[in-house]
C-alpha cells in the first residue's frame, strides 16, 4: 500500500508542477489556461498561483520520503484540488482550458482519496 500512496503523491506532484512555468510570465500562463492576462493585478495573482502550486507539488514529493507528512500532503492536496473543482462548479461557464484543469483535479481528488484510504488502512 505504501508504494501506491507514494505513486499517487508523485502523480499529484506532477499534475501540480505543470503550471509552474506560469511563474515566468503571461505567455506561459496563456499557453496553460488559454486566456490572455492583460491586467497586471491578474497576472500577479496567476503567477503567484503557479508558485504556490510548485510549493504544493514539492511538499507532496517530500511526503513520499517522509511518511509522517503524508496526511498533511493528502489533506492539502484535497483542499487545493477539491476547492478548485467546487469553485469551478459554482462559477460555471468556463472554457476548454479550465475544463482540462477541472478534469485533472477531479482525477487528483480521486487518487488522493484512494491514498487516504490506503494510509488509514496501513496506520
Amino acid at each position: 500500500m505504501q508504494m501506491l500512496i507514494n505513486a499517487i503523491l508523485v502523480v499529484f506532484a506532477i499534475i501540480h508542477l505543470l503550471p509552474l512555468p506560469g511563474v515566468l510570465g503571461g505567455q506561459q500562463l496563456q499557453r496553460l489556461y488559454g486566456v490572455a492576462l492583460a491586467d497586471p493585478d491578474m497576472l500577479i495573482m496567476m503567477r503567484h498561483r503557479a508558485l504556490l502550486f510548485g510549493l504544493l507539488a514539492m511538499f507532496a514529493l517530500l511526503a513520499v520520503f517522509r511518511r509522517d507528512l503524508q496526511w498533511l500532503a493528502i489533506g492539502a492536496g484535497l483542499i487545493s484540488a477539491g476547492g478548485f473543482v467546487v469553485i469551478a462548479w459554482l462559477v460555471g461557464g468556463y472554457g476548454q482550458a479550465i475544463t482540462r484543469v477541472v478534469v485533472a483535479d477531479v482525477i487528483a481528488v480521486g487518487c488522493l482519496l484512494v491514498a487516504a484510504g490506503c494510509r488509514a488502512a496501513s496506520s
